[in-house]
């Protein structure tokens, strides 16, 4: 019934990276040029976002045209700027009319503790992302785009991490199209969305196994820890549904579930999580179908994202405990 597509398959989106290897940051433009419904669900407690208080379905817009994911933390934003200049070149955007103006939503996560706090996504490589949209080639995953910097199991500290990354799992029944684009920089482990194994997550001490990291808390919960600040899963969902506003940000709640089948624990005090929807008004859908099939790709696209991680900056990666 549920058959995996590219996530090329879906006309009404391209999605593109940018990424600046070397300082470990980069940022992901998924784009919708014709506009697109949106929601949005923020569950962190210190977001760093732009453009989300519109997507309340009491304010004037309706469409938007991009969502931009990077890393950087609140310096990342600036990203976005570079979807707007390059939809400004393309006349794209909402009529004013006193001219066209891109909407463009976006958040950040923080990867300026991993190699440098001195470099991070700017409006160049925002605009370079949305030129990697538009050359419709697969994007890429693991150690790309706001994946780049994204690392997990972050209970104990920088000792025992892992790297993360980002990940995109794109699905198709019938008519009906869904995609997840997460970037995973969780304080949790990652956990296997069908047999709910640890795929990767902190480490034990002497970096050869998985330490478990809701065993380890449960073992210190009569303690005061101070956690790991900057962890913050972002992503977005997409869809060709007709879907309004109320619906769309009732689905990027439910892409939280997402969020819960694959990240454990998941919306701790020191995560920032962050869900966006995008639905591009193609096809008629029964909401609450969608609603289980958003939080599949979700959970499936996280997974993706420390499946394709590669061992880097001095990180292990799931691969690297691969048979």
């Amino acid at each position: 019934m549920i058959k995996e597509i590219k996530i090329t398959d879906m006309k009404a989106f391209k999605v593109g990276h940018a990424q600046d290897a070397e300082h470990a940051t980069g940022c992901t433009a998924i784009l919708c040029p014709q506009g697109a419904w949106a929601g949005v669900d923020v569950r962190g407690g210190s977001p760093a976002s732009r453009e989300t208080e519109l997507l309340k379905p009491v304010n004037t817009v309706q469409q938007i045209h991009a969502v931009m994911l990077s890393g950087g933390s609140a310096f990342g934003l600036e990203a976005g700027d570079g979807a707007m200049q390059f939809f400004h070149e393309k006349e794209i955007g909402f009529d004013t009319g006193f001219g066209l103006v891109p909407i463009v939503c976006g958040c950040s996560l923080f990867d300026l503790n991993l190699v440098s706090n001195k470099h991070f996504p700017d409006k160049a490589m925002g605009y370079a992302a949305c030129e990697n949209a538009f050359s419709g080639e697969e994007p890429g995953q693991g150690n790309v785009g706001a994946g780049t910097g994204a690392t997990i199991g972050k209970f104990r500290g920088a000792d025992y991490i892992m790297k993360g990354g980002l990940g995109i799992y794109a699905a198709q029944i019938g008519d009906v199209q869904c995609a997840a684009i997460v970037a995973v920089n969780a304080l949790g482990d990652v956990i296997d969305y069908d047999t709910k194994k640890i795929l990767a997550g902190m480490l034990n001490e002497d970096k050869t196994a998985f330490a478990d990291s809701v065993k380890v808390m449960y073992e210190e919960i009569g303690k005061s820890r101070e956690l790991w600040g900057g962890n913050t899963t972002i992503g977005c969902v997409i869809t060709n549904a007709k879907l309004d506003k109320c619906q769309c940000n009732k689905l990027a709640s439910i892409a939280h579930n997402g969020y819960a089948q694959a990240i454990r624990p998941v919306h701790s005090t020191a995560d920032g999580d962050t869900i966006y929807l995008m639905a591009s008004g193609e096809v008629e859908v029964g909401v609450d179908a969608l609603g289980a099939l958003v939080t599949e790709c979700m959970g499936r696209a996280i997974n993706r994202a420390i499946l394709n991680a590669e061992p880097a900056y001095g990180l292990l990666a799931a691969k690297s405990f691969a048979d």
